[in-house]
């Protein structure tokens, strides 16, 4: 057993003043020794927490007590230690921002759940669709295989992606999935409400699915990419198949790094060896930058910084 836990959750429930609850929830996750991200809005709460295997009890028993929130699922992982530096609860407009101009309800509207067994028999089903509801940076990581990577950056972008591409989906079984589920609890109601008349999401999200003593997480190719210090998590039982690619040279790698410019801040898939390499910078402009966090860190002078670029351009020029 660990000392610690990670838990994930959320919960669609009426809460009428988020800033006061979210300010009260705060209090209360501090007190209990938290940390994580916690958002509250209207339409309900979701969050990630981690703590010691009594703090995250007694959080779970506090939710649990509370009126509305007596079903409230969580997913739990071991850890070593914190998963986060902070606590942090904040109101929203939204959970998920997906911005509809005629919002979601799952409560009222939503795709059908399917177990970690019927998604992963369903996957199989050669009239299905399967569409990534994550980020891009989320699906390079790791995927459902022969699930769709729409290309978008953010969430709220996949409605419109949908609409261009739907001679994808016309006719097909629509299979759906996140990282916890609440994304596809709206983007599954967006879809039926489209007019998409069979459509599927994964309940409990990939977190469950990994977790499933009968599936085990097969069909699932690389690692799920978590928002807390662990940036990734295994989710594959039987095999594990690296999917992921370096930024800079194509090669397997499962290592996510943010580009040292802050003004950048790109996530990208690279090897400690070029990240070293490349100064932790995914453009030349990146590199260059005055306020390169991996010179900063390294203690390069500017000289030695030159010295590297240069070295770079002529590998690029003999390439």
């Amino acid at each position: 057993m660990s000392d610690y836990r990670v838990l994930l959750y959320y919960n669609y429930v009426d809460i009428e003043d988020p800033e006061t609850f979210a300010s009260e929830h705060l209090k209360a996750c501090k007190e209990l020794g938290l940390k994580g991200r916690i958002l509250v809005a209207k339409e309900g709460m979701n969050g990630t927490c981690s703590g010691t295997v009594e703090q995250t009890q007694a959080y779970m028993d506090m939710m649990h007590a509370k009126p509305g929130f007596e079903d409230m699922v969580f997913k739990i992982d071991e850890a070593d230690e914190h998963a986060f530096k902070k606590m942090h609860v904040r109101a929203r407009p939204e959970l998920v921002t997906l911005r509809l101009e005629d919002d979601i309800d799952p409560r009222e509207t939503t795709g059908n759940y399917l177990s970690p067994k019927e998604f992963y028999e369903a996957m199989q089903d050669e009239n299905t669709v399967v569409l990534d509801a994550r980020n891009d940076y989320e699906y390079d990581l790791g995927h459902f295989r022969g699930a769709i990577r729409p290309e978008i950056e953010t969430f709220r972008d996949l409605p419109n992606w949908v609409r261009e591409n739907k001679d994808i989906l016309e006719g097909k079984r629509v299979l759906t999935y996140c990282t916890g589920g609440i994304r596809c609890e709206k983007f599954s109601g967006w879809l039926v409400r489209e007019g998409f008349e069979d459509v599927g999401q994964l309940h409990g999200g990939i977190a469950t699915y990994g977790k499933d003593p009968e599936v085990q997480g097969q069909l699932w190719d690389g690692r799920m990419y978590v928002f807390d210090s662990r940036i990734s998590v295994p989710i594959n039982q039987k095999e594990h198949v690296i999917v992921a690619r370096d930024y800079f040279d194509n090669e397997p790698c499962e290592r996510y790094v943010n580009c040292a410019d802050p003004s950048c801040n790109r996530q990208i898939i690279c090897s400690e060896e070029n990240e070293h390499k490349y100064l932790r910078g995914c453009s030349d402009s990146c590199r260059r930058s005055p306020r390169n966090m991996y010179v900063e860190e390294h203690g390069l002078t500017p000289e030695e910084v030159e010295e590297r670029l240069a070295k770079l351009e002529n590998e690029t020029v003999a390439n």
